[in-house]
């Protein structure tokens, strides 16, 4: 983007009501992100260079160094306008491959106005989860086969979570794009991470348990690259190593993130670093 304003004439069925509404809000500049109703339905109003950068991202910097592990890596740090350009970027180049995403229908600064996309996949998990837990974890091994069909095609989500994807027809579509990995690591590395990301709301949120991670991965794994699997288990051997001392702070506080962490680099790691049938009958030969 080079600073030029997308015309509020994009907007369909504008009235002047609709145009003096929307232009209240964006001066407002109260909230990240913010609903507006309209004559015509909602848009929602999304601003960047509002929260300061996460106290961790320079620690995984050094991390990532230290270890030498690319998948560690933050995403390039930008000022609001750089972040404002990425989001466009990202929106368009997954609309030209096909993925459903909102539509841009105004940019300005350090503010976009989108489309809505409603329902999230959140909203309806929530509404499936005590009344139908079969179809809540059929959209999850849904949203694992959508996330592996984005990554044959060369793409990257960067923060794959279910308040971030909505329900497009029969598929997945996908919102918030503020994070680029592949712009600081292999892309391998960054559908691997993606993988993980989801994994951890997943395999938590799961209601009929193992077999729906194991639907999931399967799902995934069918569309995926040979090399974002491989990239996979080297990121999962590393994490692997913290699921034991993590079990034993869990024993004193078992907070949400542990729990996450836990249930999904766990389950992976039985995936992906299991010795093989093979393997184990050789076992004890060279003893």
């Amino acid at each position: 983007m080079d600073g030029r304003h997308t015309a509020l004439g994009n907007i369909p069925h504008m009235t002047d009501g609709d145009i003096e509404t929307l232009l209240a809000a964006l001066t407002r500049e109260t909230r990240r992100v913010e609903r507006v109703d309209l004559s015509f339905g909602a848009v929602w109003i999304k601003r960047y260079g509002t929260e300061r950068p996460p106290v961790w991202t320079k620690a995984q910097t050094g991390l990532a160094s230290l270890f030498g592990l690319p998948f560690l890596r933050p995403s390039p740090a930008l000022d609001s306008k750089g972040m404002t350009a990425r989001e466009i970027r990202r929106i368009e180049t997954f609309a030209a491959h096909g993925i459903p995403v909102p539509q841009v229908l105004y940019a300005s600064g350090n503010a976009l106005v989108l489309s809505d996309v409603a329902p999230t996949v959140t909203a309806r998990l929530d509404a499936l989860r005590d009344t139908d837990p079969a179809a809540h974890d059929a959209l999850l091994v849904r949203c694992a086969a959508d996330l592996g069909a984005l990554h044959a095609k060369g793409l990257c989500h960067g923060r794959p979570h279910p308040r971030d994807f909505f329900v497009a027809g029969d598929g997945i579509g996908f919102m918030d794009f503020e994070e680029e990995p592949e712009a600081a690591m292999p892309l391998a590395d960054a559908q691997a991470r993606d993988l993980w990301l989801l994994f951890l709301q997943l395999t938590d949120r799961a209601r009929l348990g193992e077999a729906t991670a194991r639907q999931a991965y399967g799902a995934w794994r069918a569309a995926a690259p040979p090399e974002t699997e491989a990239a996979l288990a080297t990121m999962i051997r590393f994490l692997a190593k913290f699921l034991s001392p993590t079990r034993l702070i869990g024993r004193v506080h078992m907070g949400s993130d542990l729990r996450r962490f836990l249930a999904a680099t766990g389950y992976l790691s039985e995936v992906l670093l299991a010795p093989r049938a093979a393997d184990a009958s050789k076992a004890g030969k060279d003893d």
